[in-house]
């Protein structure tokens, strides 16, 4: 066999190895004129190498990050080193429909892509190559798992029946805001309130009356108090609301309101009309205040005081003074 007709093999397996590879394979001029079209382009995108061959890649898909694109290429080209992108950075540059089964719940495939330098015989670059790599399957894969983890995540700090944050987690974040006080000394109060008489609720209706209104106080907390706020079940129909960049007396104004509007509620479990009442407790966040530990105590204090002079109230704390 001479050797131009092994040229021609090597010419031929060569043709047929970019047509078949499934990935897909376009080769530009400076001028983003596409020279090479392969199989898996025409496929993805509907488009024969003769109709994309000689035109210029922008105007054969005006949807593509031109800008952003451009600047890639063109910095292939002028430093001669390869360029990457990946589906993490950008899903996706050609807007290929997705037709996996595995993956069939997105629309577009998601892409990485690699940009080559071709360089002449001399040494200039005159094309780049862009391999565009199919990678929809590991994308949705690993954007599932993080939405997995997310939703573990949330759950485990999550109260079941309230969905506010259950009693571990807001602790924590009780201490983040103890500390947060020690750096920037903002206002911060905290609001510890119960269910009035809930033990008789539970005796004299049962457990699942007593957990509608739980249920009940949970919904209506979430309606009173801002973004901002950190609200959580403490115990069983004890909460607790640290209210961040809040002085006391602002922190009495949000108790009032959400002391009336649960007054107001008065569920019906069973035909059976059960009012209920809160009582509340209000710590302000100062200096004489040693830990997160003394913070929950110095509420409790005010919580007990509420119940000691009659319930359905809110009461401040406040230091003792020397005698």
């Amino acid at each position: 066999m001479s050797q131009h007709q092994n040229e021609m093999n090597e010419f031929h397996w060569m043709l047929d190895m970019i047509q078949t590879i499934d990935v897909g394979l376009v080769v530009l001029d400076k001028d983003y004129q596409v020279q090479v079209w392969n199989n898996f382009m025409e496929t993805h995108s509907g488009l024969r190498p003769d109709q994309a061959q000689g035109k210029k890649l922008f105007s054969l898909f005006p949807q593509l990050p031109e800008d952003w694109l451009r600047h890639k290429i063109d910095s292939v080209f002028f430093l001669k080193n390869r360029a990457f992108t990946t589906w993490e950075q950008r899903p996706h540059v050609f807007p290929f429909k997705n037709y996996r089964p595995i993956t069939g719940t997105v629309d577009f495939m998601y892409q990485n892509i690699t940009i080559i330098p071709l360089t002449s015989l001399t040494g200039i670059v005159t094309h780049i190559s862009l391999i565009i790599y199919d990678v929809t399957d590991n994308a949705v894969n690993k954007l599932e798992a993080q939405k997995v983890n997310e939703e573990l995540k949330i759950l485990s700090r999550t109260d079941k029946l309230t969905q506010l944050y259950n009693r571990g987690y807001w602790q924590d974040r009780l201490e983040q805001e103890f500390n947060r006080f020690v750096r920037n000394t903002a206002p911060s109060s905290l609001v510890m309130f119960d269910i009035d008489h809930f033990k008789q609720v539970n005796d004299t209706y049962g457990h699942p009356a007593g957990d509608k209104i739980i249920t009940l106080v949970g919904d209506t907390l979430r309606k009173v108090m801002r973004k901002t706020d950190i609200a959580g079940r403490y115990g069983g129909e004890e909460f607790g609301v640290i209210l961040t960049d809040t002085d006391s007396e602002h922190a009495k104004i949000f108790c009032e309101r959400l002391r009336t509007a649960i007054e107001a509620l008065k569920p019906v479990v069973d035909g059976v009309e059960i009012p209920f009442t809160v009582s509340l407790g209000v710590a302000e966040l100062d200096d004489q205040t040693a830990s997160a530990k003394d913070w929950l105590a110095n509420t409790d204090q005010a919580l007990y005081q509420s119940k000691h002079n009659g319930r359905n109230q809110t009461s401040l704390f406040a230091h003792k003074t020397p005698d």
